[in-house]
């Protein structure tokens, strides 16, 4: 569930990118700590074409 996150792909993909380079070391810790689903939220952004990359801690 991505309650309180924004629906349009581009602008979550900001505001999550910004979240692990300034408070998560990982995506599991942030989907944690916010209550995410990662599959949901991993979807959500494959729609524009990105996928987390864990060394950068960031999709790209």
């Amino acid at each position: 569930m991505l309650t309180g996150l924004p629906g349009d792909p581009v602008i979550l993909l900001s505001v999550i990118n910004t979240k692990l380079r300034d408070y998560y070391p990982t995506l599991e810790a942030l989907c944690d700590d916010m209550q995410i689903d990662r599959k949901e939220l991993s979807e959500k952004l494959d729609l524009i074409d990105y996928e987390y990359d864990a060394r950068r801690n960031q999709f790209v």
